[in-house]
């Protein structure tokens, strides 16, 4: 019957070998068989496979009888299938592009939700055979199943399978992999490596958009490569080529490159130069490009102190971020913001600190206070105008502010919760950490509140009794 089902040259094929011979049809031959409709599918010119597409032939197919049949007999038996035939199984339907609520799919999610703790190794890692490639991750990384447990079987997994493979996958594959890498704050040394071996041999053929999410992962778990003494080096070659084809992914690399206090000075002279500036302002994404430039010539000022290039002509400056992060606003029920702002209220009164204010170069603040030498917190009221002005970057400014300095503290405290670190770290996100050096050196004083402090307070009081220790 495998065979048979390998052999098969149409869809109408595959589905009656299944559906007329039921008594011939194991557990182990379904995922066969949802396998070998994806590929059919594919084949065809013209059909579209996205889910739930009814208009075009592949959704004639997924609504046909003998189809439906097929997934019935996978719901009606799946509570019998090995796990290796359920895992197969729902790799194979998200490939097919089912929708996730279909029900084949929920039905097979809960079976493997129920058996998580039975899997092996070998029903995880399975996926990592022969079979991988772009749409299989597709389809792993889609799965609820593999969401829920990729810090554990499937992570592990994938570090081990990786490194042996990275030759043969395309860039495509392996920007897949550092987009999901990167999105779940995976800081796995493993996979990261690979990442940066593949990039390190391959960048010369790659374009700036795909070396651009190449090199995210990198400075989003705020990690060097163990290569990076070979790796930088190539990337500032690659980029001085590249750098006008596409200005938007050049900026996007100089941004994870200063997130890891790594400065290209000659790089730096091109994006900085007149005719990088005007190619951008005539372009689609003038404003981004120009937020990220902000920054950049913000952390050169701050950082990059022996560099005597071409600068961001003043004119063209902007506040990188103008509001919270979204992340943060996304995720803003989850927060332990708004217990610190209440405890911060019934603690210090309202008019002794601001929230969410935004700071030059664009850095959104969490709570900013001022506080005397003898640890007093002041009304913002009493607190001369031109001293509670956010501070400039000029030599001039940081002069004169280090006078009132003398006398008083501006502190910023930092709530960072769970997102802003990764996963099962204490490591911050590579953003959050250039952001808190940049606070640092512009003069203000950093207070760190971690979610793993917070999650321990207990009520209000408990609240202001700690904010009072932090202060």
């Amino acid at each position: 019957m495998k065979r048979l089902i390998e052999r098969s040259r149409s869809v109408g094929e595959v589905l009656r070998w299944v559906t007329q011979n039921p008594g011939k049809v194991s557990a182990s031959h379904y995922p066969i068989a949802l396998h070998k409709l994806g590929q059919l599918l594919q084949q065809q010119p013209g059909l579209p496979m996205g889910a739930g597409d009814s208009r075009g032939p592949a959704g004639q197919v997924l609504e046909q009888p003998e189809f439906h049949m097929l997934c019935q007999a996978i719901v009606s038996g799946c509570a019998k299938f090995d796990n290796f035939s359920i895992v197969n199984c729902l790799y194979a339907a998200a490939a097919l592009g089912l929708p996730g609520e279909s029900p084949l799919v929920r039905v097979l999610e809960d079976e493997s939700r129920s058996r998580l703790g039975r899997f092996n190794q070998k029903d995880v890692s399975m996926v990592f055979s022969s079979e991988a490639n772009n749409k299989a991750l597709e389809a792993i990384f889609s799965s609820q199943l593999f969401y829920e447990n990729r810090q554990e079987r499937f992570i592990r997994s994938m570090a081990e399978w990786l490194p042996r493979k990275a030759e043969n996958l395309t860039p495509y594959t392996m920007a897949l992999i550092a987009k999901y890498v990167a999105r779940h704050r995976l800081r796995e040394p493993r996979l990261l490596d690979t990442i940066a071996n593949f990039l390190l041999k391959r960048g010369e053929q790659l374009d700036s958009k795909v070396i651009q999410k190449l090199v995210f992962p990198f400075s989003r778990m705020n990690y060097r490569p163990s290569n990076h003494g070979e790796l930088f080096p190539k990337l500032e070659a690659i980029l001085e080529q590249k750098a006008g084809s596409s200005p938007l992914a050049t900026v996007n690399i100089l941004m994870s490159m200063f997130q890891l206090s790594h400065f290209p000075q000659t790089v730096l002279h091109q994006v900085f130069s007149p005719g990088f500036i005007t190619n951008v302002m005539s372009s689609p994404y003038a404003l981004i490009v120009r937020r990220y430039l902000s920054l950049l010539d913000a952390a050169v000022e701050l950082e990059f102190r022996e560099y005597s290039g071409p600068r961001l002509d003043p004119r063209y400056r902007v506040l990188m971020f103008e509001h919270a992060l979204t992340a943060d606003e996304a995720n803003r029920k989850y927060s332990y913001k708004g217990l610190v702002a209440e405890a911060l209220r019934q603690l210090v009164g309202e008019d002794c600190y601001r929230q969410d204010e935004v700071l030059p170069p664009g850095y959104c603040t969490d709570f900013l206070l001022w506080i005397n030498r003898s640890g007093t917190v002041l009304p913002l009221s009493r607190v001369p105008a031109a001293s509670r002005a956010p501070p400039a970057m000029s030599p001039v400014t940081v002069s004169l502010r280090s006078s009132v300095l003398a006398l008083t503290s501006e502190v910023v405290l930092s709530v960072n919760d769970k997102w802003h670190y990764c996963q099962n770290s204490d490591i911050l996100v590579g953003s959050r950490a250039m952001r808190d050096r940049h606070l640092r050196l512009l003069g203000y004083c950093l207070v760190q509140l971690p979610y793993t402090e917070l999650e321990k307070v207990s009520g209000i009081e408990e609240a202001k009794h700690y904010l009072r220790q932090k202060l």
